[in-house]
């Protein structure tokens, strides 16, 4: 890619950059939210086309109008945000605008056994006749791959491909990373993971604010050297905090138990637990455990088969979304489905869940455009979220990180006493980790509850005063950070070791 730029309204996304990628290497992308990595990328995908610049492939020129194009050349892409249809199937989904017809009908059998030897061969384990809404991210993702390698591509990109796995399912999909590029497959890998980009890459490429920084062999690099070309500043790699001082309870569950969309079991079974003020306890739990289906019904998602929950000593069992909106912020999982209206201007998705505040409201009846507007642009400032056009601009043209910092900026500002935070940090470079990080702590100090749902073991270690293990829906373990090891925790995690776990 030669000197490639591509602009959107009020900001330059891409400045002149220029990427090298040899046959069978692995090279990472590596920049902060909103540095111009998955436009760069859907530039290299047909999905924008940039305003200056040229791609060549094998030293010749090429034109990519469409993905339709890329696929022709062999490019293909697994996106940050997957392009899946969610009423289709796994099977259905990944041979979509490649499907085998005879006589005017749809040939599945074929399809299917292309995909399972596929699966079988790079470690991704999917069920094909499952509807996309019914599965976990970690599938979707899965899924995504599969879609590429279907297509017999030989450029792959991986946009943050590792963001919504299981630390388990991210030593695999390295493993077969390295697999593919052995096999002479080239890999175009984004990340914010630095811990990653030095275990399976060959070099790296940074981007800052839209412009080309340098390319690196990873040899002859490490990761504070990487972080600070990435920043522009030192950055810290371990949270600091002082110890817990918990107080009185502020989240009581007990008995908790939801139903499963997916199939006729019950994917939370019977959990009871405290959170006091004060304290950050952390859900960790190997992705699809039941972790989604409690947060659902904690929050009002979802309804509860049985169990109660006590918010401030209140019973809010029954409560409707808005009753707990008024004593709980949550950071979801999904960003898309349930953080955002992604058509909605960034100043709206603010107050999402307080139009009706008197503040923000003239006369009690409309919309008040200029408090709005203010504290929008507040929250912006305070949380450094970037977008071309301030509190104006539309969610869906924000890169996913800065999507991401909108949400906790939002959510944390929010009148709460229970913080729930669920993969808070998830596609968020480290300096936004490092405030993320920092934020949550500074609400524990100030005296809230934080109940952090994670998959990461680093950050559960780092951040998280008490460690709860969900495995297959129930709680198998409560372990102190402080005297666990992350060997431990992956024991528990795996159901390889359980405990009672008392409320």
């Amino acid at each position: 890619m030669l000197h490639i730029t591509k602009l959107f309204p009020g900001i330059v996304a891409n400045d002149d950059i220029t990427l090298q990628l040899k046959r069978g290497e692995i090279h990472a992308l590596l920049g902060e939210n909103g540095a111009g990595k998955s436009t760069l990328m859907s530039v290299l995908f047909g999905l924008y086309q940039a305003e200056e610049g040229e791609i060549r492939k094998d030293g010749r020129p090429v034109k990519i109008m469409n993905p339709n194009d890329a696929n022709d050349l062999g490019i293909g892409m697994v996106h940050q945000h997957f392009k899946l249809v969610q009423c289709f199937t796994v099977l259905e989904n990944i041979i979509l605008g490649v499907e085998t017809t005879s006589g005017g009908f749809l040939q599945k059998d074929e399809a299917r056994k292309k995909v399972m030897a596929l699966s079988d061969k790079y470690g991704l384990s999917v069920d094909p006749d499952a509807k996309i809404e019914d599965i976990t991210v970690g599938m979707q993702q899965r899924t995504e791959i599969l879609k590429m390698l279907y297509r017999d591509n030989e450029i792959l990109i991986f946009d943050e491909p590792t963001a919504v796995l299981t630390p388990q399912e991210i030593e695999e999909l390295m493993v077969i990373m390295k697999n593919l590029a052995k096999e002479g497959k080239s890999i175009l890998f984004i990340s914010h993971k630095l811990n990653e980009i030095m275990e399976v890459a060959d070099r790296c490429s940074v981007l800052r604010r839209g412009k080309y920084i340098g390319t690196v062999d990873i040899k002859d690099t490490n990761e504070q050297d990487l972080s600070r070309m990435m920043v522009g500043r030192d950055v810290k790699l371990v949270v600091d905090k002082a110890p817990a001082k918990p107080g009185k309870p502020i989240l009581e569950v007990r008995g908790m138990t939801v139903a499963s969309k997916a199939h006729g079991n019950n994917a939370v079974k019977n959990v009871s637990f405290t959170v006091r003020e004060g304290e950050i306890v952390c859900i960790a739990g190997i992705d699809g455990n039941g972790q989604t289906e409690f947060v659902y019904g904690l929050t009002g998602l979802e309804p509860l088969v049985s169990g109660s929950i006590k918010l401030c000593g209140q019973d809010i069992t029954k409560a409707s979304i808005r009753e707990r909106s008024k004593l709980l912020s949550h950071i979801p999982e999904d960003r898309h489905k349930h953080g955002l209206v992604l058509d909605y201007s960034l100043e709206f998705n603010m107050v999402l869940q307080r139009y009706y505040d008197p503040k923000f409201l003239n006369g009690g009846m409309f919309l008040n455009r200029k408090a709005i507007r203010e504290y929008s642009d507040k929250l912006i400032d305070e949380f450094d979220v970037r977008s071309g056009e301030g509190s104006v601009t539309i969610a869906r043209s924000m890169s996913g990180g800065n999507q991401q910092k909108a949400i906790i900026a939002r959510e944390i500002d929010k009148e709460h006493q229970l913080l729930v935070a669920v993969q808070p940090v998830r596609g968020l470079d480290v300096g936004a980790i490092e405030f993320i990080h920092k934020s949550l702590i500074e609400e524990r100090d100030k005296g809230k509850a934080v109940l952090l749902v994670s998959l990461e073991l680093e950050e559960v270690m780092n951040v998280s005063d008490r460690i709860l293990v969900m495995y297959e829906g129930e709680l198998v373990g409560e372990l102190d950070p402080k005297t666990t090891s992350t060997e431990e925790l992956g024991l528990y995690m795996a159901g390889a070791k359980r405990e009672e776990v008392r409320a």
